[in-house]
């Protein structure tokens, strides 16, 4: 039925459920329109399912569930114990007792479990990578300017959105340090804009606190340094005062190559631009307040022709309850810092002339250099191979342009193809990129590391030939995807939410994000007037690079008269699809999970 969101009259009232299972909707204020409220049933799939593995009887017993879950979703280490157990969690949950454990699972139980993403949820939750390889053979889950709270001009700066992106497992934080007015206190705030400062022992001891919560691998600070020297040490004091042993650093300048995640479990790294390089690329002999460092000179040279006022007098000093809060850090700590330079693990810089000698891997020392999306992009047309080259022993980093000053962020598919391990994203706020950037870092139980291709680390004849992103590919796999049914928006939606006068109009939009040749989007047809869809509809994905391919799914409401409206969305790597019929559970625009809102799906990799 067609939608008419702006009606001339109001629409019905939301508290209009007559408690018979029928949703009344007013128009005009004069017509009701009754809806009777359907609860979903079993799909003829899944009805065909249950007869096969129960052999027709009405019950299926645990190792009858068991076969069902070897056999038809392919996870083979199933034990029969374990599925005792899923039995018993099911009839509990449905019945509130496990009286019944004994003859095993109904129809409508076994339905219940299909739906139940906690237990049968579309990919794996748990670490299952290779965690003992060099952090270059990792994609890292990496934040831009993690201390912002919104735009890149004049929103507040933070650790709430710190601990935020930690919670969501976010391994890279940046931080840009600055001095204060006085130049004797380091601040962090968005350079040569209106951002208001928080303090750097804020930021630290928030990562202190919260790195590990989601994830035990290592966390890496990059910091973005405008200082003195003096206060490059006072920050080496700080880390290795606020982190104590959690913190490593090398026992040499520099690295041959990096450790792995599982060596580094609940460490914390430091990655910037060593001193030296630094005074030189900023023109600074000695004492003074440095100008135009960091990694994202040009985003600042943009930044600051975007505001035409920037007043130092706005930055306040670190609080009186901070300065005694670093005091106990500061006494409760025994040890003597290395100094600043000694305290950076990862070195980094930009590339500096011909791009084809900066992406040249050094045989003596790990780096990492750092490129925004343009650059990137330019680079990828012409020294392709040598990005991939370059990014199989050392670390690059891609950032946003400076024009992006809402914090909006970029397409990711571009660097990963290129074997580039720290995306940098603006974890703040959301859009369809870093619904990619959520999907991807879902892979390998969601620890913010995730394995690279073997194709990006292979080295051919001469050790030197590697992966061509230019070169066209031949088809490796192909995606079957079926979309059964949809449930729970009415828990989570106003009756009216959709639409004044009638139930939604649902429709999914399927997508594949990858390779070029790989993307592609289809749609499932219209279902009207129901807020428990049935679609039923079948879709095949040919994929030439199926280990960097995602599927993101979102679904809409049909709106004949305005933009369709969004129901909700989510975004999966294709690589870790587990196999068989799936609960998919839909989350909203900023990335966090509905409550009730999920979709019946069957994948299989062909």
């Amino acid at each position: 039925m067609g939608k008419n969101k702006k009606a001339e009259y109001p629409s019905a009232d939301d508290n209009n459920d007559d408690g018979k299972g029928s949703y009344n909707y007013k128009m005009f204020s004069v017509f009701n329109r009754k809806f009777k409220i359907t609860e979903p049933e079993p799909p003829a799939d899944v009805q065909n399912l249950f007869a096969e593995y129960s052999e027709g009887r009405q019950e299926m017993t645990a190792n009858q569930f068991r076969s069902f879950l070897t056999d038809h979703q392919s996870e083979h280490d199933c034990t029969l114990e374990e599925a005792e157990r899923l039995v018993a969690e099911i009839l509990q949950r449905r019945h509130h007792s496990t009286a019944y454990v004994d003859n095993g699972l109904k129809l409508d139980d076994f339905f219940e479990f299909l739906l139940s993403d906690d237990l049968n949820g579309p990919i794996n939750k748990q670490v299952h990578h290779d965690m003992c390889a060099p952090l270059s053979h990792y994609f890292i889950y990496t934040g831009h300017n993690s201390y912002l709270t919104g735009n890149q001009l004049s929103s507040d700066c933070s650790e709430v959105p710190i601990v935020r992106a930690l919670q969501r497992g976010v391994r890279v934080i940046e931080l840009d340090l600055w001095p204060n007015s006085s130049k004797d206190e380091i601040h962090v705030l968005h350079g040569r804009t209106l951002t208001t400062p928080v303090s750097l022992f804020k930021c630290l001891k928030s990562i202190r606190d919260y790195a590990f919560v989601r994830s035990p691998y290592p966390v890496i600070i990059t910091l973005e340094d405008h200082l003195t020297a003096e206060l490059q040490e006072k920050v080496a004091e700080m880390l290795v005062q606020i982190f104590g042993e959690m913190l490593y650093y090398p026992e040499s300048d520099s690295l041959i190559q990096l450790p792995s995640p599982e060596v580094l479990k609940y460490r914390v790294m430091i990655s910037t631009k060593p001193p030296k390089e630094y005074l030189e690329s900023s023109g600074i002999k000695q004492k003074g307040t440095p100008r135009d460092s960091g990694t994202e000179d040009d985003n600042e040279d943009y930044y600051e022709d975007a505001i035409e006022t920037f007043e130092t007098d706005d930055w306040s000093n670190i609080s009186d309850e901070e300065d005694e809060d670093w005091s106990d850090c500061r006494s409760s700590g025994q040890l003597n810092p290395p100094g600043y330079k000694g305290l950076i693990t990862i070195h980094a810089g930009k590339p500096k002339g011909a791009l084809k000698d900066a992406l040249c891997p050094a045989a003596d020392k790990i780096r990492r250099l750092s490129m925004s999306e343009q650059e990137l992009e330019k680079a990828a047309t012409t020294n392709g191979t040598d990005i991939v080259r370059f990014t199989q022993n050392n670390i690059l980093r891609v950032y946003p342009k400076g024009t992006r000053i809402t914090s909006s962020n970029y397409k990711p598919i571009v660097g990963w193809m290129h074997g580039a391990q720290m995306i940098a994203f603006n974890m703040q706020g959301y859009g369809k990129s870093l619904w990619l950037m959520h999907g991807m870092f879902q892979a390998n139980g969601g620890c913010g590391y995730v394995k690279k291709p073997d194709f990006l680390m292979k080295k051919g004849i001469n050790n030197t030939e590697v992966f061509d992103p230019r070169k066209r590919l031949l088809v490796q796999k192909r995606l079957k995807v079926k979309v059964y049914l949809g449930d729970g928006w009415r828990l989570d939606f106003s009756h009216t939410h959709f639409d004044a006068y009638s139930p939604p109009d649902f429709y999914i939009k399927i997508y594949i994000v990858g390779a070029a040749v790989d993307s592609t989007q289809k749609k499932t047809r219209i279902i009207e007037d129901n807020w428990s869809p049935i679609w039923n509809e079948e879709f095949m994905f040919p994929l030439t690079l199926p280990e960097l391919a995602l599927l993101r799914i979102e679904v809409r409401d049909h709106d004949k008269s305005e933009k369709d409206d969004f129901g909700g969305q989510t975004c999966l790597p294709v690589s870790e699809l587990r196999r068989g019929i799936r609960s998919v559970h839909l989350h909203d625009k900023k990335g966090e999970k509905l409550n009730n809102v999920k979709l019946l799906m069957g994948f299989e990799l062909l």
